[in-house]
């Protein structure tokens, strides 16, 4: 696993990466289809910027270790909730009902299957978790393509 070094230090204010667009079905399966195509797995957050766990979760990710694994092995889809109403019929897609509850995170595997349905909504209480911690846990969804 890889650690944290000294560079990696949250900033203020907390980065709002959610822009209010509204996502179609059809462009979800596109990221998906690109993202596989570029063998990286498809990595789709719901979140909305007023959620201060989505806020911390986003500023994990853009710490330059969290940021660089993220580039190498994700293709990153953020989707917008607003006040959960907008592209909430999304979640479907990836397998589940559709919910309130944010930031929820789907990673699939290079095969365009979620492989964390049971821990999408793990991030709810991001701010109460280390920046380490949050950080494993996308390093342990990397899924390697067999050589052939």
């Amino acid at each position: 696993m890889i650690q944290l070094t000294d560079l990696d230090q949250l900033e203020s204010p907390m980065p709002q990466p959610f822009n209010g667009r509204v996502i179609t079905a059809d462009q979800l399966k596109s990221f998906i289809a690109d993202t596989l195509a570029e063998r990286k797995q498809p990595l789709v957050i719901f979140g909305a910027n007023w959620c201060p766990d989505a806020q911390c979760l986003e500023a994990v990710m853009l710490l330059p270790s969290v940021a660089q694994f993220i580039a190498d092995h994700y293709g990153i889809m953020r989707v917008d909730l607003g006040d959960y109403d907008i592209n909430m019929g999304l979640i479907e897609h990836l397998g589940l009902p559709s919910q309130e509850g944010v930031p929820r995170v789907f990673i699939l595997d290079l095969n365009g299957e979620p492989i964390n349905v049971a821990t999408n909504d793990r991030w709810r209480t991001a701010r109460e978790s280390h920046p380490q911690e949050i950080f494993d846990y996308f390093q342990n969804f990397i899924k390697k393509r067999p050589s052939i």
